[in-house]
């Protein structure tokens, strides 16, 4: 592979009058924007409908797409909006994201533009609808099914609804369903469907500018989605349908009580029987909206940290063995070679990281978690230790911005000092460029793949975290402003893009002896 650079940049930042970013102008200007800055990736979180918390490693289902993130303005471009229709648009803030009013708005137009979809009653979309719904009726379904049933619950979890044999998902009562709210699953499905279109036409337009799309694909899902209430005997549940153990994990540099996500735990003995098809179809259907895909937490495949349900926190649980090699032996054998990356943070055992290498998966180095301040030079993560086959961060969407980082108690002298002497820099200096001196150090790497994210390119600081792990509400929320792509920001990013030999244009061939 060529020695590549990319942004780190979830598209619900993008700025714009709807509240949140979307697909629209401002995702295609930043395409332009990464052209112009010689770069050749765009990674993004994963793109699934939001839920508790607004996380989206949180979402009603695993395959669907984030209507919050469909264009108005395209739906106006098709038809399927009036500008009458939004005469009634609040005054939403600027900078961040407020979900609870932007999904409750959103909801509301996208049902008009369904309306407007089905009274146009044209032949040919009709037709491209339909095939939609039949080509993703594996997942579509029950997607749609759920969604509708959990609106006449009043949103609450599917282990509360009142017909008990749709909470187990009888079989009788998800038919009688599905003729019961046939108009709300039909709206559900048009949503998944412009989503597809609109994804899909922008990551064209960046395959076709030279800028190659990562996914991100959390490895558990949640409880309360579709996947867990339409696939019950393929996690460990209670008869309730509520978890008997679930995901996280230990304390770490992140948590002094470790994560506790909540998320209900595989039966592997089970997804092994059938050849774990239901994964098959997972990365089938991410793999259609990106060109390769970050899969957060890996190490959980080779062990897993198992919590039991009843715990508070994720002090008290085991570590359990997952599938191992045999899982990704047989994705490969299906699917082929998967444009996998590692995400092999964390606890990683000698047994993790045989699992990486055995399939053959490029890992992640974190330069933020490269300064400890004792024996400087020694830590992996430091950029003379990289292998070429990795991706190489300054920080990840979990992180501090590399300044909010430089400036927080996180940074102690003995790390101070560690810095300034293994960049050169005073750390006066670096108290002004660290930022611009972490990027320098990640593209100076011999690792392959190099991203930043976009807020240390901008020298930005904390305020625009985007989320501190284990802490509820708050997070996801940053906006950029509409300056940040009219203005001159990536011309140090494109000036050390090409001095590193990451550019597309100066691609070096590796000899090796």
């Amino acid at each position: 592979m060529a020695r590549i650079n990319g942004i780190l940049f979830h598209p619900t930042s993008f700025p714009g009058r709807y509240g949140i970013g979307d697909l629209g102008k401002w995702a295609y200007d930043f395409v332009d924007w990464l052209v112009n800055a010689d770069q050749s990736l765009w990674q993004v979180l994963p793109l699934g409908p939001t839920s508790y918390g607004d996380s989206p490693y949180q979402s009603p289902c695993a395959f669907a797409g984030n209507p919050n993130l469909i264009s108005f303005d395209k739906l106006l471009e098709r038809g399927y909006l009036l500008e009458s229709d939004l005469s009634d648009l609040p005054a939403f803030p600027k900078y961040l994201v407020d979900f609870g009013w932007v999904t409750e708005y959103h909801q509301n137009k996208l049902r008009v533009a369904y309306q407007r979809f089905v009274e146009r009653g044209q032949e040919n979309e009709q037709a491209d609808f339909t095939a939609y719904c039949e080509s993703n009726q594996t997942w579509l379904d029950d997607y749609a099914l759920f969604m509708s049933i959990k609106d006449a619950n009043g949103g609450v979890t599917w282990t509360r609804w009142d017909n008990l044999d749709l909470v187990r998902y009888q079989a009788d009562a998800v038919a009688q369903a599905t003729i019961t709210y046939a108009a709300d699953i039909a709206y559900y499905k048009f949503c998944q469907w412009v989503f597809n279109d609109q994804w899909l036409a922008l990551k064209s337009y960046a395959n076709e500018n030279g800028i190659e799309m990562m996914g991100d694909l959390p490895i558990f899902v949640a409880h309360d989605s579709s996947d867990v209430w339409g696939n019950q005997h393929l996690f460990y549940l209670e008869e309730d349908g509520n978890p008997t153990v679930v995901a996280g994990v230990p304390p770490d540099y992140f948590s002094e009580s470790g994560q506790r996500w909540g998320n209900p735990l595989y039966r592997w003995d089970v997804m092994e029987q059938d050849g774990y098809e239901w994964w098959k179809h997972r990365f089938e259907s991410v793999l259609k909206f990106v060109d390769r895909v970050r899969v957060d937490h890996f190490r959980g495949f080779e062990a897993y940290w198992e919590i039991p349900a009843t715990e508070p926190t994720a002090i008290i649980g085991e570590w359990v063995k997952g599938p191992g090699a045999k899982f990704f032996d047989v994705m490969h054998a299906k699917l082929g070679k998967l444009p996998i990356v590692a995400e092999d943070l964390g606890v990683i055992t000698p047994e993790v990281e045989a699992l990486r290498k055995h399939a053959a998966f490029p890992g992640m180095q974190v330069l933020q978690f490269a300064f400890d301040g004792n024996n400087c030079g020694s830590n992996t993560f430091l950029p003379h230790h990289h292998p070429v086959d990795t991706v190489v961060y300054t920080g990840t969407h979990d992180n501090n911005t590399a300044y909010g980082w430089w400036h927080s108690d996180e940074v102690n002298d003995g790390i101070r000092q560690c810095v300034a002497e293994y960049s050169g820099h005073s750390i006066d200096y670096l108290n002004h460029n660290i930022h611009a001196v972490l990027m320098r150090l990640a593209m100076s790497s011999v690792a392959e793949t190099c991203v930043i994210p976009l807020q240390d390119v901008l020298g930005y600081g904390k305020i625009t975290r985007f989320n501190v792990p284990g802490v509820l509400g708050g997070n996801w929320t940053w906006r950029i402003g509409e300056d940040v792509l009219r203005g001159n920001a990536h011309h140090l990013l494109s000036r050390l893009t090409a001095l590193y030999s990451r550019g597309r244009s100066s691609a070096v061939e590796r000899v090796i002896y």
